[in-house]
């Protein structure tokens, strides 16, 4: 049973990688590109900054908390137990795997801290923004979803390694989200 999910995993990564084509190469090297995302997350922060005042501080200080957790647990949690072989570095297919850029990244890539970060972020983006804009959600779940589907179009993950990454995520974006309502509860009460 499992080394069959696994075929299937690596079937579906052999085929969405195998879809390149020179100008969507370019498009997924921007979209998983460390620095691309600083206008979103600029707009993002002015957003945050319009409706919570200096409250702002206390939320950036929750998402360095979140992401360092998602980061963090994603590595030392994951790919340092489970110590599965990315698709560029696995014998199998490694010779039919499109490595876009050239460069394959680390040994193992069980899970994606990439997919893990961008939604755990988007969670708890979500629940904090949705009181102010109805449709956060589809622009924060949409970028999530390319930033990791970017990673496997490059080579460098499996779908699975994309969407136990997307549940981590899941997961620490809405402990951390509880986790901020319960202390805003702690130091202002009903006020807030």
């Amino acid at each position: 049973m499992i080394e069959t999910l696994i075929q299937l995993d690596k079937a579906i990564f052999l085929f969405i990688n195998g879809l390149h084509h020179p100008f969507v190469d370019l498009v997924m090297v921007f979209i998983s590109g460390k620095f691309t995302w600083i206008p979103f997350y600029l707009v993002l922060l002015i957003l945050i900054i319009k409706h919570f005042k200096w409250e702002t501080i206390k939320i950036l200080l929750f998402v360095a908390l979140l992401i360092g957790l998602s980061d963090q647990i994603s590595v030392r949690a994951f790919k340092l137990v489970f110590e599965r072989l990315r698709p560029c570095h696995d014998p199998e297919i490694q010779h039919l795997v499109h490595l876009v850029t050239g460069s394959c990244g680390g040994s193992f890539g069980f899970v994606s801290s990439h997919a893990a970060n961008s939604v755990a972020l988007s969670v708890f983006l979500f629940y904090l923004l949705k009181p102010y804009y109805r449709r956060i959600g589809w622009i924060l779940f949409i970028w999530a979803f390319f930033v990791g589907y970017s990673r496997i179009y490059l080579g460098v993950h499996y779908p699975t390694d994309i969407g136990v990454g997307g549940l981590l995520g899941m997961m620490l974006g809405w402990l951390v989200w509880q986790f901020y309502k319960l202390t805003t509860t702690w130091f202002c009460g009903k006020s807030c």
